[in-house]
């Protein structure tokens, strides 16, 4: 991805962790997945699912897409809590520059580092932009 790309995405990220009734944190997931491997991505966002709600400790989740609610828009999904429904993290799947980006949201508590770490050593991850 370009550098130009990749600043305005992180940009773009940073402005949506504005102060709001609750501190959010997010990361960049730069994968390898290209267009038309859009099973892998969703199989992918499971993966991340897993990995967000191990960290936050707010036990089993499971991902909303929203399709009953015109709030959420096209690939937009959210982690919910099985117990009570409670926002655990928001996700967009981006397609920039042939492969996708997905961009994760979550209550601020899970340490960064350890949390970007994890999110690397999935397959088909190329990177991960901790943010901020």
């Amino acid at each position: 991805m370009s550098e130009t790309l990749d600043d305005d995405l992180y940009q773009r990220t940073l402005q949506l962790l504005e102060p709001g009734e609750i501190e959010l944190l997010g990361a960049i997931v730069h994968t390898d997945l290209e267009s038309e491997e859009d099973l892998e991505m969703q199989e992918l966002t499971v993966s991340v699912n897993e990995i967000l709600a191990d960290h936050a400790e707010k036990g089993e989740t499971y991902i909303y897409a929203g399709n009953d609610t015109d709030e959420f828009a096209s690939n937009q999904f959210q982690g919910l809590t099985l117990d009570d429904e409670s926002f655990v993290w928001e996700c967009q799947q981006l397609l920039r520059e042939g492969t996708f980006d997905l961009v994760f949201y979550y209550e601020a508590g899970p340490d960064q580092d350890a949390l970007t770490d994890d999110l690397e050593a999935l397959d088909r991850v190329d990177r991960v932009t901790p943010v901020p």
